[in-house]
């Protein structure tokens, strides 16, 4: 059961992933996290590691996508954007799943045992909000190349 789990919350992955950009690097040797300094929430507060928390303090109900052990996975579907919060009950498990996210590329935001994936230009308004720092995940492969005109 623990396994089907994780596949199936590894095949949403892409889904979350494709929110995200490449910024050119084409080393796919290089799938280690870029880290953005964090400043702290701007009210103070830093996100506890429930979904339905987060998803409150960043203007949403959530509907729960996966509630298992190793993790609970929350959509949000506001006017302006869809975004997915995820948990997790150590932050061990949370690495676990950046690292096999990081294939994919993207950036998110990360908190103590939480992920926000958004679309990168929404992701500086939620740090406001919950913390966190925001990182950038090297895929694999080459970087796409400009199309010549």
């Amino acid at each position: 059961m623990r396994g089907a789990t994780l596949a199936a919350t590894l095949a949403i992955v892409p889904l979350t992933a494709a929110c995200g950009g490449g910024d050119g690097d084409a080393d796919p040797r290089r799938k280690q996290a870029r880290v953005s300094v964090s400043d702290a929430p701007a009210n103070g507060v830093v996100a506890p590691a429930k979904v339905e928390v987060i998803a409150g303090l960043t203007g949403c109900k959530p509907k729960i996508r996966i509630d298992a052990t190793e993790l609970r996975q929350g959509l949000c579907h506001t006017k302006e954007v869809d975004y997915l919060i995820t948990t997790f009950p150590t932050d061990e498990l949370k690495e676990t799943w950046l690292d096999s996210a990081s294939g994919y590329g993207g950036e998110y935001l990360v908190g103590t045992r939480w992920i926000v994936s958004a679309q990168p230009q929404m992701l500086d308004g939620f740090r406001d909000k919950l913390g966190g720092t925001i990182r950038q995940l090297r895929g694999f492969g080459p970087a796409a190349e400009p199309s010549a005109s």
